[in-house]
């Protein structure tokens, strides 16, 4: 997903010379790419991301659009009053791009949940005026990186950086608020969101095999929700079951909860996630969703297990 991040970043600095790229101490080749073509629109702030985000403000007062990229973790967490005040508050024009969302950090997986990003979706929705976008494939995220420019106002984008399976071709076209129905089913709904996305997809097709006609969901817009979207998704369906890399808390299952509670449907709700904890475990990506049941094998044997 950074391969697709800064492809697509780099087509808007190039069409757009008001559009910053903010960083911390990356050094990727892309990086030095862009730092290189674009040297007055690339600025490196080093370990030091309240400060990024309070320039970043800055800038955008002065007409600027700052995409501001570091991991996730650091961002929505070490940052999260510069957020909620210079951002939000302010209503700046910010584009907050948090790396590594749930497990999802590559090589720096093994350091554990320090480094996981499980708690930022229920933090950051609370925000008003955030725009929340969470991309389950590379060719999604880049589209959402159009989204979040050609959006006014303050856009967090989660993504993840473990070599993600892309689900969708070229025709795709991300529609910002408007979940995507990977499969249709008249059994049960599964919501998913995030890079977690794919082993969901997995997990029904093993459902399937069984007998269950399963119906998949993309929500990669966290805020704003689109409403009669998700009520209309679960429409004669029997059970409802969210997936996501994250706490149960506060995230997508919590949202989609509030969704159908508020519409006064009454349809069970499993949340499949971390339960009220820190992912436990270390390892790569794969290893840790393992360990915590979040591999395509755990949300098969907890869906089933529910069904039963």
């Amino acid at each position: 997903m950074q391969k697709a991040y800064i492809t697509a970043l780099y087509s808007i600095m190039q069409k757009d010379r008001g559009v910053l790229s903010l960083l911390s101490d990356s050094g990727t080749d892309y990086d030095l790419m862009m730092a290189r073509d674009f040297p007055k629109q690339c600025f490196n702030f080093g370990i030091s991301e309240q400060n990024k985000v309070a320039a970043a403000s800055g800038m955008a007062k002065m007409g600027k659009t700052p995409f501001v990229y570091t991991t996730g973790s650091f961002l929505a967490y070490r940052a999260y009053e510069f957020i909620r005040d210079d951002i939000c508050f302010q209503r700046r024009n910010v584009k907050l791009m948090g790396m590594g969302m749930g497990m999802g950090m590559g090589a720096w997986s093994t350091l554990g949940a320090s480094h996981h990003t499980t708690e930022d979706i229920a933090a950051l929705r609370a925000l008003p005026n955030l725009t929340l976008i969470s991309a389950a494939t590379p060719l999604e995220l880049a589209r959402c990186v159009w989204a979040a420019y050609e959006t006014d106002g303050p856009v967090y984008v989660r993504l993840g950086m473990s070599g993600e399976e892309e689900l969708y071709d070229e025709t795709y076209e991300f529609k910002l608020g408007k979940p995507v129905t990977l499969s249709e089913g008249h059994d049960i709904a599964i919501f998913s969101t995030g890079t977690i996305t794919a082993e969901t997809v997995h997990a029904a097709e093993r459902l399937r095999v069984d007998g269950v006609s399963v119906k998949v969901l993309n929500v990669h817009t966290l805020k704003p929700l689109d409403k009669d979207d998700l009520i209309a998704a679960v429409n004669g369906l029997s059970k409802v079951f969210t997936v996501e890399e994250h706490n149960i808390n506060g995230g997508l299952g919590g949202a989609i909860a509030e969704v159908l509670a508020g519409a006064g449907i009454g349809i069970p709700l499993m949340r499949i996630g971390l339960n009220d904890s820190f992912a436990k475990g270390y390892g790569t990506t794969a290893e840790v969703r393992k360990l915590n049941g979040l591999d395509r094998e755990g949300i098969y044997a907890q869906i089933k297990q529910n069904l039963n």
